[in-house]
C-alpha cells in the first residue's frame, strides 16, 4: 500500500480549514466578540424588557454599534440595561434608546434614535429618555377586551 504523503497532507489541510469553519460558526452564531477594553459602557432604564436578552445588539439606523452587556433590576425595581458600545460612534445625551423587535416574532434588540445635542455620552452615563417594550400578549388581549366592549 503505497500512501503518497502529498495526499495526506491536502487530507489535513482540508480537516483543519473544516474545523476552523465550525469554530467560527459557533462563535459568530453565539453572539460573542472580542473588541477589547475600549467599549464604552452606558446605561438604560425601562419600564418593560419583554424579551430582551444580554449580548441583543444595539443598533443606530439599522447599523449595530454594540451590544447588551447585562441586565438587571435597579433600586427602584427597574430594568437597567448596560450597553456596550463602539466609542467611536458619538452618541448625543439627549439620544433615546427603544426596544424593538425584528420581524413579528423575532428577537428583541434596542436602538438608539440620535439627538441633536453636541455633548456626548461616556463611559457610566445613562440615556433619559427610553421607550419599553411592546408585549404582543398584553396587545392582543387589550384588541380582545375592547372587541368585547363593542360587541355588548
Amino acid at each position: 500500500m503505497n500512501v503518497s504523503p502529498l495526499r495526506d497532507l491536502l487530507v489535513g489541510c482540508f480537516v483543519l480549514a473544516g474545523l476552523l469553519s465550525l469554530a467560527y460558526l459557533s462563535v459568530t452564531l453565539g453572539g460573542l466578540s472580542y473588541r477589547g477594553p475600549g467599549g464604552l459602557q452606558i446605561h438604560a432604564t425601562f419600564d418593560e424588557v419583554g424579551g430582551l436578552k444580554p449580548r441583543a445588539p444595539v443598533v443606530i439606523g439599522g447599523v449595530k454599534v454594540g451590544q447588551i452587556k447585562s441586565i438587571q433590576l435597579d433600586g427602584d425595581l427597574r430594568p437597567r440595561a448596560v450597553l456596550d458600545v463602539d466609542p467611536a460612534v458619538g452618541i448625543p445625551v439627549d439620544s433615546s434608546a427603544s426596544i424593538l423587535t425584528s420581524g413579528v416574532l423575532g428577537d428583541q434588540y434596542i436602538g438608539i434614535e440620535l439627538g441633536a445635542e453636541e455633548d456626548v455620552l461616556k463611559g457610566g452615563d445613562e440615556i433619559q429618555y427610553t421607550q419599553s417594550a411592546v408585549i404582543l400578549e398584553r396587545l392582543i388581549g387589550k384588541v380582545v377586551q375592547n372587541l368585547g366592549a363593542d360587541s355588548e
